[in-house]
């Protein structure tokens, strides 16, 4: 959810009005700062909330802050709205919390019940993880994600951590032979180039430490070559039926979830370059956390993939990385344009919080 407060806009509560400490935090980091008195609890030195911050803090706090994330897909425990009254019990200093929010805002909180699909019963992802099945959706991919072609004016990078030869173009190819088969796409059969335009990508794909000794290789396509790639952080936008029979959000799914995925995405790399394809553009499994966005939002549980006043902010949400197939460098593909020492010089983390557990009826459930 998206902050804005206008200024126009009067306050109707400030961080001083909650007890629990990491939502009092939250409301430090969305509020504005004003030495006019809280017209809530009288406080002037603390960070004022408009109706619409108070809100998206209710919306940071309780439902993204309440995320679960399953084997593919998510979805928050917690959801509020002005129709319903609020049934569920939390820690006392965020009961009395609670108490702000339904007199400011009308609002109560309630145990969430998804919608099927955002915990993975999507029928193309279900397809894809059968092996009798797989086939089918894989050639479905190939036909229905777009074809992308990318030539010299095109610039990503590849890291590598103490190479034997920082200046030896060659060390920023596919990883050996004696270490294949442990990425997203590659296989013993299929050496993979893992590269990404977007360099804070590439660091934190690498989880490099303060300790790691860097080098990044710039790289683009040769001159004399264009690479056909299948573009699979694409959003599909002319897809007939729900979230439930969507390849896009089959797709969408695939990329964020965790390594038992990688054998589906392996068979849709050696299906792509069986098919031609030079590689494939995926989205980064850190696209979200690079754009501190929350996944898989919805309005009245329908996707924002799929209306499309939101489809160009979910699109921009996708974050390209590239897998380039066999050896491009050493065969010529690739070029490298420049190889430069990288130096971590700052980091920096951003975050909030939410409730640690809930219950309803005198039952607990850590969240």
């Amino acid at each position: 959810m998206e902050i804005t407060q206008k200024s126009t806009s009067p306050p109707i509560a400030c961080s001083a009005c909650f007890a629990d400490h990491g939502l009092r935090l939250n409301a430090e980091q969305i509020g504005l700062e004003e030495t006019s008195a809280c017209p809530n609890c009288g406080t002037t030195d603390s960070r004022k909330l408009t109706n619409d911050a108070l809100i998206a803090l209710a919306h940071r706090f309780f439902v993204w802050g309440s995320l679960h994330s399953c084997e593919y897909g998510a979805a928050p425990q917690i959801q509020f709205n002005e129709h319903q009254k609020t049934s569920i019990d939390v820690s006392p200093e965020l009961a009395s919390d609670i108490k702000v929010f339904e007199r400011l805002l009308g609002i109560g909180f309630f145990l969430y019940g998804p919608r099927l699909w955002m915990i993975g019963e999507v029928e193309p992802l279900k397809e894809l993880q059968n092996r009798h099945t797989q086939k089918n959706v894989v050639d479905r991919i190939l036909h229905d994600f777009p074809t992308r072609t990318i030539g010299s004016d095109y610039h990503f990078y590849r890291i590598r951590n103490k190479p034997s030869n920082p200046a030896e173009p060659l060390q920023y190819d596919s990883p050996p032979d004696s270490t294949v088969g442990k990425g997203r796409f590659d296989s013993s059969d299929l050496p993979v180039l893992y590269a990404s335009p977007d360099l804070q990508i590439c660091v934190h794909e690498c989880r490099v430490t303060a300790e790691d000794e860097l080098y990044v290789a710039t790289l683009t396509p040769n001159t004399s070559t264009s690479l056909r790639l299948l573009d699979l952080s694409a959003l599909l936008k002319d897809e007939q039926g729900t979230e439930f029979e969507s390849l896009d959000m089959a797709i969408h799914m695939l990329f964020l979830a965790g390594k038992h995925s990688y054998e589906i995405t392996r068979a849709i790399a050696t299906a792509a370059c069986i098919a031609g394809f030079d590689g494939i553009i995926y989205p980064s499994y850190f696209s979200l956390l690079r754009l501190g966005v929350m996944p898989f939002e919805t309005t009245y549980g329908i996707s924002h993939r799929q209306i499309p006043q939101y489809q160009k902010y979910e699109q921009a949400k996708s974050i390209p990385n590239l897998a380039i197939f066999g050896r491009p460098i050493e065969q010529g593909v690739l070029s490298v344009q420049c190889i430069n020492r990288l130096i971590m010089s700052r980091v920096e983390y951003n975050f909030h919080f939410g409730p640690s557990q809930v219950s309803t009826d005198g039952e607990w459930t850590k969240l």
